[in-house]
């Protein structure tokens, strides 16, 4: 079952099922005991404070069924400070339940009493009187929505609605409102309906633009090209190029980018379009445009990186020596790969000298750090312990910041338990536990502490306590509309909303980026929205540096970045197999991302990338009928089946059982016969394939966010840790 995620995936549910895992989840097998309900997790003084504490915004995490009676004796007390939001709150659950009738007297007047919502109060009224089968009420509710807010993005659903039976308001909706969803569906429809119509061109551009979470965005993209490329201006160009890239088609976007207005970000996703679409001589072309053109942009740092793999060594030397010139941030990089160049070319003593250059005049630089780790792990393999550890202290003290910090401290304390060194390893573990909390080198660490977080073979059957939040914090970005929504569960009109509102998303400020994200995530998104808040870290500028790091304390950071969608089923079927429920939730995440309709290239299907042959054989075993891989309740059944079976064929040992699931029984069995390794440890550091060796590290790494991030007593204990 190998992960090949997919380059892009269309939201399977836009209808509203939260994918932040801080709602329905609530729900979540009650039986099996492995999530509590939100009244003991508010209640319990392990539970993290939050700030702008309110009962009803704890309330609105709940599920419907949970909170029903607390919003209807909110509702009654017209005194109590969340009566408005309770009215509102119940009313909704009302109408999605089908019961618009109850919801209209709660909505009744309710705009003028809760003027920040004063439009959605008028677009959930017409929806629960068309419920009710008041169509005519309906009708009239919508206008005056149109009437009264004709500016608010809430209106675009009263058009959309009122356009149903006057066509007219479907036309003011695409002119008034062309980044709401509902303009996107209309503009498809349209073009479906009459493909040839003369607006055709227009109707195409809009979704090029707005629609990059339509299903069908590039069908209609590919035919923009085909149909008006002549036709098309620079910025529509621009428009075209974007949505190409965000989807990955990396060919067109590399065409696209080219007819677009220069600029040092399109020419150079114009050359390395074209480079991983392996049109090299178009590439290098486009790479030296970029070069000519802006010579001191930092896409021409990256460029020029990029070039020297395209081109003879000579000119490799030479572009080179121009970043190393030009480009000081970017020197350490330009240095290790001219070193690595020189010694492929015979000349060994230059590449010593150009690695020593590389250590002593841009010693912070990640390129040093991995220079630095390479010399320990060579210093390793000869049993030189002393040099070993050396090196990588080397890392945490003048790298503290690079990637690879957490791997080199961790395995520095292991050279030092090595060399005996006890007292020395303790304090390196408690360094990386400390240091870098979030990284897969953490929990071993805490492992070799002696924490109570599970090792390879004995994670398998715990059952660790989740205590999700009480509610949530307010976004860094978006309106004050939209932090209502947003912080009262509504995530497909906060979603919504936010299309109109998110006005850059070419070239995002850290905090919309992060915001986008947790948007994309509540409308179940899952794959971009982990991808928009993990990339964040790719940001190099010190001013986005500074932000980011200060969103990293936000709690949605962490949710995001480890949600918990389809827990329900998740938690049933891991008791079923006795399998620990968080070590199943990482692996679906690192196998899917939570995206039940996703298909690798080799047809490995679903949540947890179950291949259709071993589908097969597991109904031969054991006879479970399934009827779509694509389900996720039949995903799961199987997935989870097979987790336990290679957890039966290694005794329990999840190491083994993990890596199983990636590369197959057959694989992880010679590895283990090559008997090359003198424990766990060292049999992922040699795990030959890198995909698996990733696959691994993921995983368990993901396995213990999860438990920092929602288990109280080990979120506690590295708190303490932390602070000491």
């Amino acid at each position: 079952m190998k992960q090949h995620l997919q380059a892009w995936l269309p939201i399977a549910a836009i209808a509203g099922v939260s994918a932040l895992g801080m709602g329905m989840v609530w729900a979540v097998a009650d039986a099996v005991g492995w999530i509590p309900n939100r009244d003991s997790v508010a209640d319990s003084s392990e539970a993290p404070a939050d700030s702008n504490d309110s009962a009803l915004l704890a309330l609105a995490l709940q599920t419907p069924e949970q909170r029903a009676n607390a919003l209807a004796q909110m509702t009654e007390n017209p005194d109590n400070p969340d009566h408005h939001r309770a009215r509102y709150l119940l009313a909704v659950d009302r109408i999605n339940q089908g019961n618009g009738g109850q919801a209209l007297p709660l909505l009744e007047n309710l705009e003028n009493d809760y003027a920040l919502l004063a439009p959605y109060v008028l677009l959930k009224r017409g929806q629960a009187q068309k419920a009710a089968s008041q169509s005519d009420a309906a009708i009239a509710t919508w206008q005056t929505l149109v009437d009264r807010h004709s500016d608010q993005p809430a209106a675009a659903e009263a058009l959309y609605q009122l356009g149903q039976t006057q066509p007219e308001h479907l036309d003011t909706l695409l002119v008034q409102f062309p980044a709401h969803p509902r303009s996107v569906e209309v503009a498809y429809q349209r073009l479906v309906e009459a493909p040839d119509r003369p607006e055709a061109k227009e109707l195409l551009l809009l979704m090029t633009r707005h629609g990059l979470f339509h299903p069908e965005l590039i069908g209609q993209v590919n035919r923009l090209v085909e149909d008006y490329g002549p036709d098309l201006t620079p910025e529509d160009w621009q428009a075209v190029g974007f949505a190409y890239w965000e989807r990955q088609v990396y060919r067109g976007a590399g065409s696209a980018y080219t007819q677009a207005t220069p600029t040092p970000q399109s020419l150079y996703r114009a050359a390395r379009g074209s480079q991983i679409g392996g049109e090299r001589a178009t590439a290098i072309a486009a790479y030296q445009r970029l070069m000519v053109a802006f010579p001191e942009a930092p896409e021409t740092a990256e460029g020029m990186l990029k070039l020297s793999f395209l081109v003879d060594n000579s000119t490799a030397l030479s572009l080179l020596d121009q970043v190393i010139q030009t480009f000081p941030d970017r020197a350490g990089e330009a240095l290790a790969d001219k070193a690595a160049l020189l010694a492929d070319l015979g000349s060994p003593e230059a590449a010593t000298q150009t690695r020593q250059t590389l250590l002593e005049d841009y010693s912070s630089t990640e390129a040093a750090a991995e220079l630095r780790f390479r010399n320990a792990r060579a210093a390793a393999d000869g049993g030189n312990w002393s040099s070993a550890v050396d090196w990588a202290q080397q890392v945490l003290a003048e790298n503290p910041d690079s990637e690879i910090a957490p791997e080199a401290g961790f395995w520095a304390a292991k050279w030092q338990e090595r060399a005996g060194q006890g007292q020395a390893a303790q304090a390196t573990y408690e360094q990386v536990l400390a240091s870098y909390p979030e990284s897969y080198f953490a929990w071993r660490s805490a492992v070799a502490l002696g924490w109570e977080v599970g090792d390879f073979q004995t994670v398998r059957t715990l059952q660790p306590a989740v205590a999700l939040p009480r509610q949530r914090e307010p976004l860094p970005a978006g309106s004050e509309t939209l932090q209502e929504l947003y912080q009262l569960g509504q995530d497909q009109d906060a979603w919504t909303l936010w299309q109109v509102e998110f006005e850059e998303p070419q070239t995002p400020s850290v905090e919309a980026q992060f915001t986008d994200g947790v948007m994309r995530l509540g409308v179940g998104d899952n794959l971009d929205g982990i991808f928009m808040v993990s990339s964040l870290s790719w940001r190099d500028q010190a001013e986005e540096q500074a932000v980011y790091e200060t969103l990293q304390t936000h709690p949605a950071y962490g949710q995001s970045l480890y949600p918990f969608p389809f827990a329900e089923p998740i938690a049933r079927w891991s008791a079923q197999r006795q399998l620990n429920p968080l070590l199943v939730t990482a692996l679906i995440r690192q196998e899917s991302r939570f995206e039940p309709q996703i298909r690798s290239g080799v047809g490995a299907t679903g949540l947890m990338q179950v291949m259709p042959d071993t589908a097969d054989w597991i109904q031969g075993q054991t006879g479970i009928a399934i009827n779509r891989l694509d389900d996720p309740e039949d995903n799961i059944n199987l997935g989870t089946w097979y987790l336990d079976y290679t957890h039966r064929e290694y005794s329990n040992h999840s190491l083994y059982a993990v890596a199983s699931y990636n590369a197959g029984p057959g694989n992880v069995a010679d590895w283990i016969g090559r008997a090359n390794y003198v424990d766990d440890d060292e049999f992922v550091d040699r795990i030959p394939f890198p995909e698996t060796k990733g696959y691994v590290k993921s995983v368990f790494g993901g396995y213990w966010n999860y438990l920092r991030l929602y288990n109280p007593t080990i979120a506690q204990r590295l708190a303490r840790h932390q602070s000491r």
